[in-house]
């Protein structure tokens, strides 16, 4: 471990003793159950840990505010989007119930899928969920985010090929729940 990093490290516990209890009660009053703001807490000053070239952080309440809020909204859009696909589920009634199995299995593609999101720029990350999840225009997206709509286009054809990875990588999966459902 390089100096520098176990400083990191060191400066990240020290935040972490001073300010978690802090964070949860925070979060806590936006999900109003605690195990869920301890989850955002906790992957908050995970966050922190991987970006190590962080310089003296002179205001680490608004810091960490700001990297919680980040991940209580893409919760919350997750949460919104599976909410969605349960609905759809829902209305398409009983000839095309989807079996436990198969839900559990939508939802671990769903977070692999969000895993994969998150690997992404910010602006990219936020291209794509204002396109797909709010059901924005380019131009509404351009206007929400302060960028040309060149910019929207270039951002939503790197979060496609993302995308296009992932499907390619679930579609050995896939063949197995059409097996099931024919069998």
């Amino acid at each position: 471990m390089s100096g520098a990093h176990s400083s990191h490290c060191k400066s990240v516990d020290a935040l972490f003793r001073a300010h978690y209890r802090w964070l949860c009660e925070r979060l806590r009053r936006h999900t109003g159950e605690a195990a869920s703001a301890e989850d955002i807490a906790a992957e908050t000053f995970a966050q922190l840990l991987q970006a190590p070239g962080l310089t003296a952080i002179r205001e680490p309440r608004a810091l960490l505010t700001t990297i919680a809020q980040r991940l209580l909204y893409q919760a919350w859009r997750r949460g919104d989007l599976e909410r969605r696909h349960l609905q759809q589920l829902q209305l398409d009634g009983p000839d095309h119930a989807t079996s436990p199995e198969e839900l559990a299995q939508l939802a671990q593609t769903l977070n692999r899928l969000d895993h994969s999101l998150q690997r992404l720029p910010g602006k990219v990350r936020s291209t794509f969920l204002l396109a797909r999840i709010d059901g924005l225009t380019y131009p509404q997206i351009a206007a929400e985010l302060g960028i040309s709509q060149r910019s929207v286009s270039v951002y939503m054809t790197r979060s496609q090929a993302l995308c296009d990875r992932h499907s390619a990588n679930q579609s050995v999966t896939r063949p197995q729940l059409q097996n099931k459902r024919s069998a």
